[in-house]
């Protein structure tokens, strides 16, 4: 993906949803300093379930936001491997 298309593309804040459907639009101009929030490209945040919504906005905030700089936090969870030495 191209860094012009992602500045393009219309970014939600997933903590947000709007009572009619869809989220508010990323940012903090409204919310003030109450919460952080969890913004994706509007395609992608259609695409996710309730629980990965949860999931993802919940280690946002975990992550919380030390020394006022951003934080990234991956918007689905990584998977241990399985594996490792076999016993004989």
């Amino acid at each position: 993906m191209s860094l012009k298309k992602w500045f393009k593309e219309e970014w939600v804040d997933i903590s947000r949803p709007k009572k009619g459907g869809g989220y508010e639009k990323c940012g903090r101009s409204k919310a003030g300093k109450k919460t952080y929030p969890k913004c994706l490209p509007k395609a992608k945040a259609a695409g996710l379930t309730e629980k990965q919504r949860k999931s993802a906005v919940r280690r946002k905030r975990a992550a919380g936001n030390p020394g006022g700089k951003p934080t990234n936090v991956s918007t689905f969870v990584k998977r241990k491997k399985r594996g490792g030495k076999k016993k004989k």
